[in-house]
C-alpha cells in the first residue's frame, strides 16, 4: 500500500514539473510574440497650391439699445452687399461666421459702467483663383460700406484639401511600410502582417497674408495695408504634411 501511495506521489510530481515547464514555456513564447513587432512612423509632405483668398470682414457698431445696434449693424452690411454686388458677387457667397449683441461695459473711476450695446457681425467672402485680380477691389468695397477687414487668407477648398489630404496620408503610409521592410531586413527579418495603424497627423493650415492690427477697424489705413500686402504676395505652393504610425508583425 505504501508502494502504492509513493508511486502516486512520484506521478503528481511528475506531472506538477511536466505542467510547470509547460506553463512556462506557453509564457515564454507568448512573451516574444508579443515583442516580435515593429512600429515606424511614415512621413510625407507634399505642396498645394491654395486656390482660394478668403476675406474676413466684421462688422461692429455701438448704440444705446440692442435693436439700434443692430439696425446699425445691418445698415452697414446692406452696404456691403450692394458694393459687392456691383462687382459680380452673389449675397449667398457673403458667408456669415459669427453674430453677437452684447452690453458694452466701460471702466470710469474704477467703476465698471454700462454704456449702450454692442453688435459684431463677422462675414467672409471666397475668392477662386480666377477672382484674385478683385481683392483689392473687395477691399474697398468694405471700406467704403464701414466694414472691418479682420485678415485675409489664401486657403484650399474642401475639395482640394481631400484630394491632398487622401495624397499625402497615402505617401506615409507608403514610407512606413518601407521603414518597416528596412529594419526588419537589418535582422534578416521581414515585416509581415499588419498590426495596427495610427494617424497621429494631417498638417494643413491656411496661409495668411494680411492681418488687421486693431480687430474690426479695416478701413482707412488699415485697407491701404490690407491692399499693399495683398498686392506683394501671390500664391506660391506651401507644404501640406502627414504621420502615421503603423505596428507590424517580424517574421
Amino acid at each position: 500500500m505504501k508502494k502504492d501511495n509513493k508511486a502516486i506521489i512520484i506521478t503528481s510530481i511528475i506531472s506538477g514539473v511536466v505542467l510547470l515547464i509547460a506553463l512556462i514555456a506557453m509564457v515564454s513564447f507568448g512573451s516574444v510574440s508579443s515583442t516580435n513587432k515593429i512600429t515606424v512612423e511614415g512621413i510625407s509632405s507634399i505642396d498645394a497650391t491654395p486656390d482660394l483668398m478668403t476675406t474676413y470682414f466684421r462688422i461692429e457698431t455701438q448704440n444705446e439699445t440692442s435693436v439700434e445696434a443692430k439696425d446699425a449693424n445691418n445698415e452697414i452690411l446692406n452696404k456691403l452687399v450692394n458694393e459687392l454686388s456691383k462687382l459680380g458677387f452673389e449675397r449667398s457667397e457673403l458667408q456669415t461666421q459669427s453674430f453677437n449683441i452684447y452690453p458694452n461695459y466701460e471702466w470710469k473711476n474704477n467703476k465698471q459702467t454700462q454704456n449702450g450695446y454692442k453688435a459684431t457681425h463677422s462675414l467672409k467672402l471666397e475668392l477662386s483663383s480666377e477672382e484674385f485680380d478683385k481683392i483689392s477691389e473687395v477691399i474697398d468695397a468694405g471700406a467704403d460700406s464701414g466694414a472691418g477687414i479682420s485678415y485675409i487668407n489664401f486657403e484650399l477648398t474642401q475639395e482640394l484639401q481631400n484630394q491632398y489630404k487622401a495624397e499625402a496620408l497615402e505617401l506615409a503610409s507608403k514610407d512606413a511600410q518601407t521603414k518597416a521592410d528596412a529594419v526588419a531586413s537589418g535582422f534578416g527579418k521581414r515585416a509581415g502582417k499588419l498590426v495596427s495603424v495610427q494617424v497621429s497627423e494631417f498638417g494643413y493650415y491656411p496661409w495668411n497674408v494680411y492681418t488687421s492690427r486693431d480687430e474690426g477697424v479695416g478701413y482707412g489705413e488699415d485697407a491701404v495695408l490690407a491692399k499693399q500686402a495683398v498686392a506683394e504676395i501671390s500664391p506660391s505652393e506651401q507644404e501640406i504634411s502627414a504621420r502615421v504610425s503603423a505596428t507590424f508583425k517580424i517574421i
